[in-house]
C-alpha cells in the first residue's frame, strides 16, 4: 500500500482525525487534483466538478479534526477515494 493510499484510508476510516498532519492533508488534496489558493492562514481548495470549496487551516502541525471530516465527506460524496472508498 502506497503512502497516499494509507493517507486516503486514514481520512476515510474516520478514527484518526486528530492525528492527520496538515501537510499530509494538503498533499492528499493536491494529489486528488484540487487547486490551492492561500489567503493568510486559510488554504482554499477547489476542483472542477466539485461544488464545495474546502477551506482548511493548520492547528500547529496537525489538521483540525472537523476539517478532516469535511474532506472525508467530500471524498465519499464524489467517490474520490478510489479503491479504498468504503
Amino acid at each position: 500500500m502506497s503512502q497516499i493510499e494509507k493517507l486516503i484510508y486514514s481520512v476515510i476510516c474516520g478514527q484518526q482525525d486528530k492525528n492527520i498532519k496538515f501537510q499530509d492533508l494538503q498533499h492528499l488534496l493536491r494529489h486528488m487534483g484540487f487547486r490551492e489558493r492561500i489567503r493568510g492562514d486559510h488554504f482554499i481548495y477547489t476542483k472542477e466538478g466539485i461544488i464545495e470549496k474546502i477551506n482548511i487551516q493548520p492547528n500547529g502541525t496537525g489538521a483540525k479534526p472537523y476539517q478532516v471530516k469535511q474532506v472525508r465527506n467530500i471524498i465519499l460524496k464524489y467517490g474520490l477515494g478510489g479503491k479504498q472508498d468504503v
